[in-house]
């Protein structure tokens, strides 16, 4: 059944005519679209996935009632579970739109089990792939924390996942990067180590062959945790960088951002469209901002980061005054942008902003969408995305009270 309520009290002032914000779920149970790097639409733009009992971040594998749910636009917004299991994590739907690729999380630090499921996006012929109740890739460590996302490839042969390694022990402090030959169901670890603590691997949306084996992934130097998983500080130091990989572990970049002493990765970064260039939100002390650079990835360069030798760079948020930009992605053909700014502007507002040509332009038509009326919580951030063709915005709010999924209809074609 239809479920979507018209919300005009949450659209910006400023939003230009047609502009409508959408109420995507409803209920008691916290609901909210996964993390906005996440491959959760199907190609057409119709159909994605989002989660009940849930955080922005994820939900916890041994709640019951966390589970994914498919998004219907052109049936007014329906929802259906297209998981039945306690313990569903990290879905990515295949490029062609047909299936989910999803795991099941009974893993515990040094053992268990985690399983990779297969599902038609129409709930159909659900299928076991693989059960993996040993240590993984030639490690000798068990997989356990399985990341929230996952991350699939533009030809739908390769998936990747990040997971806590160690083994219960200080000295056992170690995070991996698992990849998953879909066709011979190989499992390979491709990063392996204590700095690895929060990768958000995100494959390259390009289905160019020379680069469709790039997988954006941050390192997070100096961060603090025990030999749990449990992780006290994220950083520390001249803090995160961003690399990319090759998925068989080769060709290590760095992306020429940050660990300058005055600009440093806030945390969130995704591929510009379809191209080799990437997109970062850093944080300055001089000028005290938080900006969107984009840049593109260079020789190994021992993490120097803003100073990579060859590096380019562009700051796409040089024509706003006083950026103050945090979650962010684009459309597919890289042409549109979304983003959120901070409390202070109406529990956080939902921006627009066209992209020109990169490595050069600075974002431009800057256009109010939505107010959120987040609290702003870890619970409750807004982490706006866009619909692959761009022509739909989505969000999260608790400004009812009770975490939701929200959409931003009214867009216009991408031009």
């Amino acid at each position: 059944m239809p479920t979507t309520i018209p919300r005009p009290d949450l659209v910006s002032p400023d939003a230009p005519e047609g502009v409508e914000v959408v109420q995507l779920t409803t209920g008691d149970l916290p609901s909210c679209h996964i993390y906005m790097e996440a491959q959760v639409f199907a190609p057409d733009s119709n159909r994605f996935i989002l989660h009940e009992s849930a955080t922005p971040h994820g939900g916890r594998k041994d709640d019951p009632k966390h589970q994914y749910l498919v998004c219907d636009l052109d049936d007014g917004g329906s929802l259906r579970p297209i998981t039945e299991e306690t313990g569903p994590v990290a879905p990515s739907i295949s490029p062609d739109g047909r299936h989910v690729y999803y795991f099941v999380d009974e893993t515990e630090i040094g053992g268990g089990t985690f399983t990779l499921k297969r599902v038609g996006l129409d709930g159909t012929n659900r299928t076991t792939l693989l059960v993996v109740d040993a240590p993984v890739g030639g490690t000798g460590r068990y997989a356990s924390r399985l990341y929230p996302i996952s991350t699939i490839r533009s030809d739908g042969k390769m998936l990747a996942l990040s997971c806590f390694l160690g083994d219960g022990t200080l000295e056992g402090v170690d995070w991996g990067l698992m990849t998953f030959d879909l066709d011979t169901l190989n499992v390979d670890v491709i990063l392996r180590g204590a700095s690895w603590c929060n990768v958000h691997p995100q494959y390259s949306r390009t289905s160019d062959d020379e680069n469709m084996r790039d997988i954006l992934v941050q390192e997070n130097h100096g961060n603090v945790s025990d030999g749990m998983g449990s992780v006290s500080r994220l950083t520390g130091g001249f803090g995160a960088d961003i690399h990319v990989i090759r998925d068989d572990g080769s060709d290590f970049r760095d992306m020429p951002w940050g660990r300058d002493g005055n600009e440093a990765c806030q945390g969130h970064q995704c591929w510009r469209g379809e191209s080799t260039w990437a997109i970062t939100s850093t944080g300055t002390r001089n000028p005290p901002e938080q900006q969107l650079i984009e840049g593109l990835a260079v020789e190994h360069a021992d993490h120097a980061g803003l100073a990579s030798p060859g590096g380019r760079r562009n700051d796409m948020s040089r024509g706003y005054s006083g950026p103050n930009f945090f979650h962010f992605a684009t459309d597919r053909a890289g042409r549109r942008l979304v983003t959120d700014t901070s409390a202070a502007d109406q529990g956080g507002r939902v921006l627009i902003a066209d992209i020109g040509k990169a490595g050069e332009d600075a974002l431009s038509s800057w256009t109010g969408l939505a107010n959120a009326g987040s609290s702003w919580s870890k619970d409750a951030h807004i982490h706006p995305f866009l619909s692959p063709d761009g022509t739909s915005a989505f969000f999260n709010s608790d400004e009812s009270g009770v975490l939701q999924a929200y959409m931003i209809t009214g867009l216009g074609p991408v031009k």
